[in-house]
């Protein structure tokens, strides 16, 4: 099996897609490189538009954007009472160092919650705004310790243009490159050494990304922009710390404490970063002041990753990401029975549709890392410079 099969049209394609047929995805496109038919042109607008409606009103007649209340409050349940035994266990073994295994179980379940507050962030819960914000917010801010506001925030900006140069924030690090404008921007000899270098350093920073959602978000909380609700988060996330402090503390003391903390948090780095750099990461990037009609932003700019239920579980839903991002409130439940209707519709439309094993799909992460991390400090605006070095 190839790392990532593209599913295209079986009849004859529309006139608007005309993209690459390589069924591994390249390293990203420079401005100059971007593809022109995906840029939507005024006379294509009308018919693109409809183009996405037609899918949506397919969507709708399924049934699939339907609340599915009753399997959020089991997971949500299911979540508390997985809280409440992680507790349990480490009260049982907080003589030893065999206390870590708790530590590492409650990094796996703060991962699922994190999952969960994503849900309530797009709406996906309950149909009640009110009900779907505020569940988000406890379990992001409250459980898992993220500022709620400055999570959504980021994360609408990444909806509205995925792998947009500009737009979307994930594109932006201090530590990884993801786009040759990036890496071309990188100073100083061991600065450029370290990202020429990058894709083998993809698993081992994943512990560490934990801690830099964390610090990101405690900054947003103190930074004098707005932010809804900041009061209320802060609140939230300073509970969440005092909580945790104090109990570690009392049950393993400082230094025992600490480790606890730190494995727990390396854990849950680890998940969320195996969940969302697949979904994206050497996907097509949309230079800036692009004009992409919807259902095509969406789709080409996203990977799916195969591997059935469990590689489900443990990626929150994202792995059906295509599907996410063309119905964001979509309960996660229904996206696989909706991945059927989204990869049917796009081979009649003739729009490339990616979905990978997990696998290729991480293997298409390094890949593309490693080849956007060689133009480090260099002047070339060709990506495919980098891959003949």
């Amino acid at each position: 099996m190839s790392e990532t099969s593209t599913h295209r049209a079986q009849g004859p394609p529309t006139p608007a897609p005309s993209t690459p047929r390589s069924s591994t995805p390249g390293p990203p496109l420079a401005a100059s490189s971007f593809p022109g038919p995906l840029v939507a042109s005024p006379p294509t607008r009308g018919q693109h538009a409809s183009t996405y409606t037609e899918l949506s009103r397919r969507v709708r007649a399924a049934g699939l954007l339907d609340r599915r209340r009753g399997w959020y409050l089991r997971r949500i349940t299911a979540a508390v009472a997985a809280l409440a035994g992680v507790t349990a266990l480490t009260v049982v073994l907080r003589e030893g160092p065999l206390v870590l295994l708790a530590a590492a179980v409650c990094g796996l379940v703060l991962t699922q919650c994190a999952f969960l507050g994503h849900d309530g962030a797009h709406r996906q819960m309950f149909g009640s705004r009110r009900a779907d914000e505020w569940t988000g917010r406890l379990l992001a801010s409250l459980v898992c310790g993220l500022s709620h506001g400055w999570w959504l925030g980021k994360h609408t900006k990444h909806h509205q243009a995925p792998n947009q140069l500009g737009v979307d924030g994930d594109l932006d690090s201090s530590v990884l490159v993801f786009t040759p404008e990036a890496a071309q921007g990188r100073r100083g000899a061991l600065v450029r050494r370290v990202t020429r270098h990058q894709g083998w350093l993809f698993f081992p920073l994943l512990p560490l990304e934990g801690l830099a959602l964390h610090v990101a978000s405690t900054r947003r909380l103190l930074s004098p922009a707005p932010l809804a609700r900041r009061r209320v988060d802060a609140a939230l996330v300073l509970a969440h710390w005092t909580l945790a402090a104090a109990g570690l503390l009392l049950l393993l003391g400082p230094g025992l404490g600490a480790a606890y903390a730190g494995v727990s948090l390396a854990v849950f780095g680890t998940g969320m970063g195996l969940a969302f750099a697949p979904n994206h990461v050497g996907m097509p990037v949309v230079p800036r002041g692009a004009k992409v009609d919807f259902l095509r932003r969406q789709v080409l700019m996203s990977r799916d990753v195969g591997g059935g239920r469990w590689v489900s579980v443990a990626m929150g839903g994202l792995d059906k990401q295509v599907e996410h991002h063309l119905f964001p409130s979509m309960p996660r439940p229904n996206l696989a029975r909706a991945q059927v209707l989204v990869r049917a519709y796009c081979a009649e439309q003739g729009i490339p549709y990616t979905e990978t094993s997990v696998v290729g799909a991480y293997a298409a992460v390094v890949r593309h890392l490693h080849r956007t991390g060689l133009l480090a400090g260099s002047t070339r605006t060709c990506p495919l410079a980098a891959q003949l070095r």
